[in-house]
């Protein structure tokens, strides 16, 4: 004799209409995401189709300029050319491109290996191109990096805030306009920025002056000398 199976049928209620619940939860999600990827590809698809011949140029250019964050490196070392603020806000802008970084190129692209667009298929004029990166597209490190670096300096210096936020939202745009990042990618990056500008305020936050540990190490050395003081009465 065989053993009698269980079936959805046979099984109780309760544990029936979990798995129901569960397959319609995934099934829904699966739509979800499959409309975000269209509405993400029309996007892109509208960019590449709309002719910019006066901006193809700049945004060409902009990207490459922002490739391993040299854009951002090079305000970093003109601000600490400045005084203790400015450099404060360059250490902590490094910071956080350091984080944005790693977190994008060595966790995002290896956990989502999202494929490239096909700019040829979406016919990207020719003016506009850039080499295409061999890394997954998911998510835009170009765009991470600068939001990163916008983000912490801005918060030190808030009088630089809009012109960084406004450069960074230009590199990201620069990379759909080129034709190697879906708009998703790029606004997964701004998102991942944030928060690794945060990490990097936080940390720069926890870690004390020079100054506080100046006086801090002041403050340990007083029971010391009370007690040297003492013996040498």
């Amino acid at each position: 004799m065989t053993d009698p199976t269980t079936t959805d049928a046979d099984a109780p209620r309760p544990l029936r209409d979990a798995r129901d619940s569960a397959g319609a939860a995934r099934r829904l999600l699966s739509a979800v995401f499959g409309d975000l990827r269209a509405v993400d590809g029309a996007l892109y698809a509208a960019v590449a189709a709309t002719p910019t011949p006066t901006l193809d140029r700049t945004l060409r250019h902009l990207s490459h300029a922002a490739d391993h964050s040299k854009i951002s490196f090079g305000i970093a070392a003109a601000l600490a050319l400045g005084g203790k603020r400015p450099r404060k806000a360059a250490l902590v802008g490094v910071g956080a491109i350091a984080v944005a970084s790693a977190s994008a190129n060595l966790l995002g692209k290896r956990l989502v290996r999202r494929a490239r667009p096909d700019r040829e298929a979406a016919r990207v004029t020719v003016d506009r191109h850039v080499k295409m990166p061999t890394s997954a597209s998911f998510p835009s490190g170009h765009t991470a990096s600068a939001v990163a670096f916008a983000t912490a300096v801005g918060v030190v210096m808030p009088p630089a805030a809009v012109p960084l936020g406004a450069l960074a939202g230009a590199v990201g745009y620069s990379r759909v306009h080129t034709g190697v990042h879906y708009p998703g990618d790029v606004a997964a990056g701004a998102v991942l920025g944030i928060a690794s500008a945060a990490a990097a305020l936080a940390a720069a936050a926890a870690t004390p002056s020079a100054r506080t540990q100046a006086l801090l190490t002041a403050a340990r050395s007083w029971p010391r000398i009370g007690v040297i003081g003492a013996l040498r009465r």
